[in-house]
């Protein structure tokens, strides 16, 4: 639990998946990502897949929703996924209801992030998984989901995101906006051309859920880039701009796939860039 003045953050694991090594890596060699991430027998790396909850003392919010559930046996076997329920469960276990929960902030709509924003009913239908809640997302994202082509449709499930335009309670937001007070949303393009980040600020202390800016610890140098980015260079531009701040304000990260450190500070020792675990943080 992290406590930023009035705001209370809870990092919400929902289960674990593995993906290629070589794809989340990009140009990186294996000889040198394999040392920081060990794939299986098939060249999958583990990934976790976190979510945010966040607590003002009125409100409930919700950073990201994870693959959710709505997967057959194939789909989870292809990515070895793990999970007990999904988001809507680990909430229910931590005591939060779908129905009390009033905002939910889509990074982007990659199907591991916005894949627990509806749920199936009986008929298979798919609906808002939080039927009281808002949701945002960036208006970039938004049209660059709907308009997926031959290299990006596969990341892209209209079931998770279609229901909630259909339903009315998906809002769309344009660059830095404040959606509550103390809880921001951040532009990091490169992943996606619409990729937003959560800025959380309370009690003079900042934290961010980058979210696929940097996915993992091991993605922290500047050139270790996803191959799943559409603008690569676009990305490494977003990391040398917000690296200098997050280091010089101390920022918290809250990492959305890192399965063993989640949650840390950037330090920098003899022009290196590290990440510092922060213990009983959780």
């Amino acid at each position: 639990m992290i406590q930023l003045g009035g705001l209370s953050l809870e990092l919400v694991p929902t289960g674990r998946f593995r993906l290629d090594g070589g794809a989340m890596f990009g140009v990186v060699p294996k000889v040198l990502w394999e040392r920081v991430s060990r794939p299986d027998e098939k060249n999958r790396i583990e990934l976790a897949l976190n979510c945010l909850l966040v607590r003002d003392g009125r409100r409930t919010i919700v950073v990201e929703t994870g693959m959710g559930e709505k997967w057959g046996p194939k789909e989870r076997e292809i990515y070895a996924l793990s999970s007990s329920g999904g988001l809507r469960e680990e909430l229910r276990r931590r005591g939060v209801a779908p129905e009390s929960v009033d905002v939910v902030i889509l990074t982007h709509l990659h199907f591991d992030h916005a894949g627990g924003a509806t749920v199936a009913r009986d008929s298979g239908e798919a609906v808002p998984a939080f039927p009281n809640a808002t949701y945002y997302v960036q208006k970039q994202e938004w049209e660059f989901a709907t308009h997926a082509n031959e290299r990006t449709r596969a990341s892209y499930v209209p079931e998770n995101f279609q229901p909630l335009f259909k339903e009315g309670v998906l809002k769309f937001l344009q660059g830095e906006q404040e959606v509550l007070p103390g809880v921001s949303v951040l532009p990091l393009p490169g992943h996606t051309p619409g990729l937003q980040g959560v800025l959380l600020r309370g009690g003079g202390v900042t934290a961010l859920f980058p979210s696929d800016l940097i996915p993992t610890v091991a993605h922290l140098p500047i050139p270790y880039i996803m191959g799943y980015d559409v603008l690569p260079l676009t990305t490494l531009e977003t990391k040398k701009r917000v690296f200098p701040q997050a280091l010089r304000e101390g920022w918290r990260l809250l990492l959305v796939h890192e399965p063993a450190t989640p949650i840390g500070i950037l330090r920098e020792d003899q022009g290196k860039i590290t990440f510092n675990p922060l213990e009983g943080e959780a």
